[in-house]
């Protein structure tokens, strides 16, 4: 628990990172990897590129400073941060550099605002944060048997395209059979060093179910708009990655799931590439023989865009009880293999019709969960049946 000498100082600080947190956390990354550039390999540098990684470390020292009594609220953002951080391989000691370098930065921007009390408050809340990452990830290491970082060799056995932008891998172990067990709509890690030799990992979903001879990750190809960079490893797999190559990959990891065996309805609302973990979810209740209520209700821009058609269109006819609805943005006449009822424009939910005492997942840009996510709210579904799996960094808007 944060002290009573501390927490006045944390509670100022609201407005002060509200204002500055964007060019504390810029300053922060760069000084830290011209410190220590092996970090490169470590963290995502698209998303250093194109700003989003910073801007999500704001939102994030922002929230922990709003939400430091919040242990609800806070917990979940934890519990995705840890299984994220034993995914790419941080461990204790990347802590002390980091907050080295955080307190540095935070020095450095505010300047004489930046009082000695500020500072130590600042070091003690660093420290209580990192504590409980730092146990929990030991937790998680030793449920998984897998120390942060792990990777093992998978033979690609098969590549199928999707859409134009999206391809699917099939994964075995070089004995060729299942690389093992996982909780449906959880992720791996791959792995790749790129030709200049920065290594860099990539999460991507599951997007089968669990139990069957191989795992299937779903990926997109991220093309350059505007100032965003083009996805470094996803257009590397997608040039370079084909039948019979080798690849380096995690455990599963991730907090987003569902039990197989509840009762009460399940209400999966995606977009994009984000239908991924979602056909996981799917498909392993479908091999589960549920009988749950389910609404899938997906958005894409058209439907030659939306991927995994067919495996969705198995998954209904295991599924008594699921309904699908698809938003395009723009139809184009050419809907036939799509399962379920369309409409045309962008996913609106006062369209559907939600089943009562539902849980919902929510999977897809940032901009369509904040819309899903507050229309659901203003609506009265409570924030502990809302679930979301973020693709990138986390802006945590629903903690600000």
């Amino acid at each position: 628990m944060l002290s009573a000498a501390s927490r006045p100082y944390i509670d100022a600080s609201v407005p002060v990172l509200r204002e500055h947190g964007l060019a504390i956390t810029r300053h922060f990354y760069a000084s830290m990897f011209e410190a220590h550039p092996e970090l490169r390999n470590l963290f995502n540098m698209g998303n250093q590129a194109s700003g989003a990684q910073q801007q999500s470390l704001a939102s994030a020292v922002f929230a922990y400073a709003a939400n430091i009594d919040n242990a609800a609220a806070l917990g979940p953002v934890l519990e995705r941060i840890v299984h994220k951080h034993v995914s790419v391989g941080i461990t204790p000691s990347h802590y002390p550099i980091v907050g080295r370098h955080l307190l540095s930065a935070i020095k450095d921007v505010l300047g004489g605002a930046a009082t000695p009390a500020l500072i130590a408050a600042w070091d003690e809340a660093y420290w209580l944060l990192a504590g409980e990452l730092i146990a929990a990830e030991a937790r998680l290491t030793e449920r998984t048997q897998a120390p942060s970082g792990t990777l093992r060799e998978l033979i690609v056995a098969d590549v199928d395209r999707e859409t134009e932008h999206i391809v699917s891998y099939y994964l075995r172990t070089p004995e060729g059979g299942s690389p093992g067990e996982f909780a449906p709509g959880q992720y791996v890690s791959v792995s790749v060093t790129l030709p200049d030799g920065l290594q860099q990992r990539r999460q991507y979903s599951l997007s089968d179910a669990p139990g069957a001879a191989h795992w299937r990750i779903t990926v997109k190809r991220e093309d350059a708009a505007g100032a965003k960079p083009a996805g470094q490893i996803s257009n590397w797999l997608h040039a370079n990655l084909k039948a019979g190559d080798r690849i380096l990959v995690s455990p599963p990891y991730g907090e987003f799931t569902t039990p197989l065996d509840a009762a009460h309805p399940l209400v999966l609302l995606s977009a994009g590439v984000g239908i991924t973990p979602m056909m996981s979810i799917v498909a392993a209740l479908a091999a589960n023989g549920s009988r749950r209520e389910i609404l899938f209700a997906h958005a894409a821009r058209e439907a030659s865009h939306v991927a995994l058609r067919r495996h969705l269109a198995f998954a209904a006819t295991q599924l008594p009880r699921l309904s699908v609805a698809t938003f395009l943005e723009t139809p184009r006449g050419s809907e036939r293999d799509i399962t379920g009822e369309t409409f045309a424009g962008r996913m609106d939910i006062a369209r559907l019709t939600l089943p009562a005492n539902a849980d919902y997942l929510l999977c897809g840009p940032g901009p369509f969960m904040q819309t899903q996510w507050r229309t659901l709210r203003d609506a009265g579904v409570p924030a502990e049946r809302l679930h979301r799996e973020v693709f990138g960094p986390d802006a945590l808007d629903h903690l600000l």
